[in-house]
């Protein structure tokens, strides 16, 4: 009867608020099923309007309330933040759980380098004033352009952050990646300086255009949804557009020669896989790895590659590591047994521009790229280059 109850108040208060009836106040039963599904009490005197409703991304939610006012919750932490507007009352009844920010959102330490691209795109970079990573590890422009005229200071990398530098240039926000999890003691002490932190699981999505949704979560984090929702179409836009040629099922092998003479390669679930798929490939690994544990990569003896990968119709070397290789007989004096490779026979060896692993917002072009790859049409690549 409950269940029933909640279905015909949140489908009564979508039709109210589609129709153009206003914004409903929700009776209590109502906001506390709300409640109940956000973990956290967000108070009586917020009034809830409408969520976003998300294509890909499954790690984050998005919720608006009268006056201005938005929930961000972050899924896999139950993490919230209610950013409160400009002159706006924080509400007093709030869950003492629930992170509160108040607009303009600035002085953000950002160490998750994978939304220092989406905060670019967003015209967003006047938020950010503390960086984890220092000018020349950015290989975004504007970016080092930023730090370079003193807009944006080094604080020092996710395990080892200046706390005194983020103190006294009263640092609002950190946003962190899924590595400060080797660390849990830095994020206790950010908190006990009173600095909050935001864990970014973009990494985590299961569809890469899931890791491009994120921009949305950004665009309402500073206020800028419309540019946000623009940004995201343009990139599901290349996704159908590719997706609606024929598959090839023609075999891609991406991978990387570690110091050691070991090879990194991806498990079959990781997003590069099922960003070959989406192009009309196959990844030359199919069921490789463990999905439950959320890792990406995992290395193997050369040997065992051969025999996996000796076949595959492309091979795309990953530079995000070592920087790349320039030619064909750079790749083989890393590993010889690559010479009787079928992709080095014919002449199918990429290569992954440095660059690529920043551009978060580059997965739509990436996809692109592999499917001009795989239809032999070469000329205009915006993340890939040809190895001879």
């Amino acid at each position: 009867m409950r269940g029933r109850k909640k279905a015909f108040a949140l489908l009564l208060t979508g039709l109210l608020w589609l129709y153009g009836c206003g914004s409903p106040s929700l009776d209590s039963d109502v906001m506390a099923d709300i409640e109940e599904e956000s973990g956290f009490d967000i108070g009586e005197e917020l009034v809830y309007e409408q969520s976003i409703e998300l294509q890909y991304a499954e790690n984050f939610k998005i919720d608006y309330y009268e006056g201005g006012y938005t929930l961000l919750t972050i899924t896999m932490d139950g993490t919230q933040f209610l950013i409160i507007p400009e002159n706006g009352e924080v509400p007093q009844t709030l869950d003492k759980k629930i992170v509160v920010l108040r607009r303009p959102i600035k002085d953000i330490y950002l160490v998750a380098s994978s939304a220092m691209d989406i905060f670019s795109e967003l015209n967003g970079l006047d938020s950010i004033a503390f960086s984890g990573h220092k000018e020349d590890g950015w290989f975004i422009e504007a970016a080092r352009e930023e730090m370079h005229k003193g807009n944006i200071l080094y604080a020092g990398k996710y395990s080892k952050p200046d706390y005194e530098l983020l103190l006294s240039n009263h640092c609002a926000l950190a946003i962190e990646n899924m590595m400060i999890s080797h660390s849990p003691e830095v994020v206790e002490n950010l908190e006990n300086f009173g600095i909050p932190v935001m864990i970014d699981y973009s990494s985590y999505e299961s569809h890469p255009l899931g890791r491009a949704e994120w921009v949305k979560f950004y665009g309402a984090l500073l206020g800028k949804e419309k540019e946000a929702e623009r940004i995201f179409t343009d990139q599901a836009a290349i996704l159908e557009r590719v997706s609606a040629s024929e598959r090839t099922d023609k075999t891609v092998a991406f991978f990387f020669i570690t110091s050691n003479g070991m090879v990194q390669v991806r498990q079959s679930s990781d997003y590069v896989p099922k960003m070959i798929e989406l192009a009309g490939g196959s990844y030359i690994f199919q069921n490789l790895g463990e999905p439950e544990t959320k890792r990406s990569t995992m290395n193997m003896q050369v040997e065992e590659f051969y025999a996996g990968a000796k076949d595959a119709d492309f091979l795309i070397y990953n530079s995000s590591i070592d920087g790349g290789v320039s030619s064909v007989e750079e790749l083989l004096d890393k590993c010889e047994l690559l010479v009787d490779f079928k992709a080095v026979e014919n002449g199918n060896v990429w290569c992954t521009t440095n660059d690529m692993y920043q551009q978060s917002l580059a997965i739509g072009y990436f996809i692109e790229d592999i499917h001009a790859m795989m239809q032999g049409e070469n000329d205009e690549m915006h993340y890939l280059y040809h190895l001879d």
